[in-house]
């Protein structure tokens, strides 16, 4: 079983390792390298596209990207620092916790693919939802996956697409209110934190200790963890 999370869009910028990432023989460097050629192709309105931002931050942003086999890294547990990964709480999880983690849990990235707490990573900012990078990524994360007998899918829709599997179990965390079924939102990725952190602290092993994850009175009902909201 193979749990699959995405990456986070704040990052810290700190590195704690003085290892370049071009000396970390990263399973997926030619890809990275492949990425990094098409943004280099980019024209500026292409730039502010991708980025999201005005056209300086945007150059800046790409540059930190083209250069990112020269910069230094931190594990990527250390660099993802949004709500979910304030959440797991990965420094104060037991040793156990940890193993389990880099063992059983990977990390969705639009640059690097697919990467484990422990992979050395620089400082970088591309989403899955530019340069069609979910179509890039398809073939290889697939290949990648095939072997794992099944997939639990913790993952947004985009990242979603960039891989097939044909056992893939997803979850997704969800609110009641006035009647109506919808996306937890903001929450959810409080809940989704606390739930990864809850499959290390227990080392899931199947789908049948799901049910042992009551925070914030979400409910396991089969498919999805639901709160009724009164």
């Amino acid at each position: 079983m193979l749990i699959l999370i995405p990456p986070s869009e704040g990052k810290s910028s700190k590195n704690s390792s003085n290892t370049k990432f071009k000396d970390t023989n990263f399973i997926f460097e030619n890809e990275v390298k492949a990425i990094q050629k098409q943004l280099s192709n980019c024209n500026d309105a292409e730039l502010q596209k991708i980025y999201g931002v005005t056209l300086q931050k945007a150059k800046q942003l790409n540059e930190l990207n083209l250069n990112a086999l020269e910069n230094n890294c931190s594990y990527s547990i250390e660099r993802y620092t949004g709500v979910v990964y304030n959440q797991i709480d990965w420094e104060n999880l037991s040793d156990e916790s940890k193993s389990y983690f880099e063992k059983n849990i990977r990390i969705f990235s639009g640059l690097f693919g697919i990467v484990t707490p422990k992979t050395l990573i620089p400082d970088y900012k591309l989403k899955m939802n530019s340069l069609s990078l979910t179509k890039f990524w398809l073939p290889i994360l697939t290949k990648h996956l095939s072997k794992e007998d099944i997939i639990i899918d913790l993952l947004p829709q985009i990242h979603s697409k960039s891989y097939s599997h044909e056992n893939i179990f997803r979850i997704d965390f969800k609110i009641i209110k006035d009647g109506k079924l919808k996306s937890a939102g903001h929450m959810g990725k409080v809940v989704k934190g606390q739930f990864i952190k809850f499959l290390c602290e227990i080392q899931a092993k199947g789908l049948d200790e799901l049910d042992k994850f009551t925070f914030d009175n979400y409910k396991w009902d089969g498919k999805n963890f639901i709160k009724t909201i009164t």
